[in-house]
């Protein structure tokens, strides 16, 4: 159903099952799937794409021109997936001509109220940003990651999988896969234990996980020894093999 207060481009291209909120605009170039549902008082520009089962709550503002005061109008993309829920008075920019040129989103993400995801950024599937939540320009946020309310995130950074940054912190550096970060900056305390239990994963993996864990923070060795002996530990123990290969990615650096 759509109100016949809400205002809707003729080219936008709705799934007849999309639901619409009074005083909502959807702008041209947005394509918008089935089951989606729009509150009231949402505004969707740009060339978007939002896929099957969405629920985008009131004042929230999705595809709109980004902030970088280099983007000079280019037809850049936001594309979101399935299943995810926006709450109230999240900002999602679309991308720009510096970078790929797409902010993606994927599947069954939970996005708390007065989050901000900035241009370029690359969310994956499962994740929580908690209330306010902010996120600049071309962070890459991996599955099942955690990000406490109010948390702040500088631009380019990268956070592993599984990984879980506490409320209120600061991150200027890659956080790894499965380790759990807090503070002002943001430093490692443990890996995401609780979060990896939830998630099925076994015993045997969770204390390997944690090995690996003290052999880069805790044996005071070089990134270069530490990600040679997590590698060894590989072929027993496969989820394991995302480690080094995030960190040896790292353009950034991880936090220490």
């Amino acid at each position: 159903m759509i109100h016949p207060t809400a205002i809707i481009a003729d080219s936008a291209k709705l799934d007849p099952t999309v639901q619409v909120g009074p005083y909502s605009v959807i702008g041209e170039n947005v394509e918008i799937g089935a089951g989606t549902v729009v509150a009231p008082h949402v505004v969707i520009n740009g060339h978007t794409t939002i896929g099957e089962s969405n629920h985008i709550y009131q004042f929230s503002s999705i595809g709109e021109a980004n902030q970088d005061k280099k983007y000079a109008g280019e037809p850049t993309k936001t594309i979101i997936g399935n299943n995810n829920i926006f709450r109230e008075s999240c900002t999602v920019h679309r991308g720009t001509v510096q970078d790929n040129g797409i902010t993606r989103i994927g599947n069954d993400n939970l996005v708390m109220c007065y989050t901000h995801i900035a241009h370029d950024c690359q969310i994956g599937n499962q994740i929580i940003l908690a209330n306010n939540t902010t996120l600049a320009g071309h962070v890459h946020i991996n599955d099942w990651v955690i990000m406490g309310g109010f948390s702040m995130v500088h631009q380019f950074v990268h956070v592993g999988a599984h990984a879980f940054s506490a409320i209120n912190g600061i991150v200027l550096k890659d956080i790894p896969p499965y380790v759990m970060a807090e503070g002002r900056p943001v430093a490692p305390r443990a890996i995401n234990s609780e979060g990896l239990k939830r998630r099925g994963f076994s015993k045997e993996s969770i204390i390997a996980i944690r090995r690996a864990f003290k052999i880069i923070y805790r044996k005071k060795l070089s990134l270069d020894d530490a990600m040679l002996s997590i590698s060894e530990m590989v072929d027993d123990y496969p989820e394991l093999a995302c480690m080094p290969d995030f960190i040896c990615a790292s353009k950034r650096g991880i936090i220490r």
